[in-house]
């Protein structure tokens, strides 16, 4: 077992009970569950159609794919330091999948899970985290914003879109996501006063992951559950388990018709856990044991929809192998592609701040064209 260091055994401490914590708020009711994590159904009222859930666990497959292939690229240098997300696929492909091309997706900088779901293509991801400006700009038939460094920055930002598109007419939403730590954050609470003030057209994902860097949340703050902060806004606010990919889905999916129907945004607690560390640079022993993430490893959320398709029958073992080869080869075709991008002009770095330049921009541009 790795040990931690001495001065962070409270730290430690702090999270060593966060599975147990999970399984009580699962048993109260106090967070909403399709699927326990032996895969068996618990809400066999809510279970969504089949076709539906073989697309949720295919989306899922997608997302470890690349969670998985990255870390091995990232070691061979060929990806830049990216943040993991593997474990949490439930949470961002379940609620990612209930939105439209129509719809606005702004992720943080872990959501990557959330954008492929969405749509967005797998080479021009890899390119993102590349650094390449082939990953900068984000396909013109997605409403996807560039993953986000800054913390909370993002939710703001989507209730003005939401905003818009209210004034416009339309019926289409945004989604907006944020992590534990973010919920914390100013950005966070006038985000939530805005949208319920103005009725925006708004789903807010908080993904309660357990950690901010190195800070459990049980450190950051002594609320218990996270969802309540909606009420403070008058706003509708769902607690879930993170790890079932349906519950996420079918929450979320009532949250975003509610949302098109102009009955207001929905602030949607996704309880799950960070088992990998913040970026593949990070190292976890420094602040958390081994122990700290064992329990988390029963509640895969892969595996408990996959336990549950076969069960049902749904998916065979066969159907299961064919699915998971499939979405290996795109991820190897897409890598193909991201390598085959051209190397990018020092210009480059200019070219998509706006729509059209700006005078410091062309100033700027002829000043380094004259550089090179």
């Amino acid at each position: 077992m790795t040990q931690v260091q001495p001065e962070t055994q409270e730290t430690a401490q702090a999270f060593a009970n966060a599975a147990a914590a999970y399984d009580a708020a699962a048993q109260s009711g106090d967070m909403f569950r399709i699927l326990a994590p032996d895969g068996t159904v618990v809400r066999p009222d809510a279970l969504p159609s089949p076709e539906q859930r073989l697309h949720l666990y295919r989306q899922m497959r997608r997302a470890r794919q690349f969670d998985e292939r990255g870390w091995v690229l990232y070691r061979q240098g060929r990806l830049g330091v990216f943040p993991p997300f593997g474990g949490m696929e439930a949470s961002q492909c379940g609620t990612a999948a209930a939105l439209t091309k129509n719809d606005w997706l702004f992720p943080t900088y872990r959501d990557t899970g959330a954008a492929l779901t969405l749509g967005l293509p797998i080479a021009r991801t890899l390119a993102y985290w590349r650094t390449s400006p082939h990953g900068w700009q984000m396909p013109a038939d997605l409403k996807v914003l560039p993953f986000y460094i800054p913390i909370a920055t993002q939710y703001p930002q989507a209730v003005g879109a939401a905003l818009a598109e209210k004034r416009k007419g339309t019926r289409n939403v945004a989604m907006a996501f944020i992590g534990d730590g973010g919920s914390s954050e100013g950005d966070f609470h006038e985000a939530l006063n805005f949208a319920g003030a103005l009725n925006a057209p708004c789903v807010f994902i908080l993904q309660n992951n357990g950690w901010a860097i190195s800070v459990p949340t049980a450190t950051q703050t002594k609320a218990t559950n996270l969802s309540h902060r909606a009420l403070g806004y008058g706003i509708l606010g769902v607690r879930v388990d993170g790890n079932d990919v349906l519950a996420t889905w079918h929450v979320t999916f009532e949250a975003v018709e509610r949302a098109r129907r102009g009955e207001g945004p929905t602030l949607i607690e996704t309880v799950t856990y960070r088992v990998k560390p913040h970026t593949v640079a990070d190292d976890p022993t420094r602040y958390r044991t081994d122990e700290d993430t064992a329990g988390w490893d029963d509640k895969d959320p892969v595996q408990r929809l996959q336990h549950h398709l076969l069960a049902e029958g749904i998916l065979t073992a066969e159907s299961d192998a064919a699915l998971q080869k499939e979405v290996a080869d795109e991820f190897e075709a897409a890598l193909a592609e991201a390598d085959a991008y051209p190397d990018p002009e020092p210009k480059e770095i200019l070219e998509h701040v706006f729509a059209e330049p700006t005078p410091q921009l062309l100033r700027q541009r002829a000043e380094l064209l004259g550089e090179l």
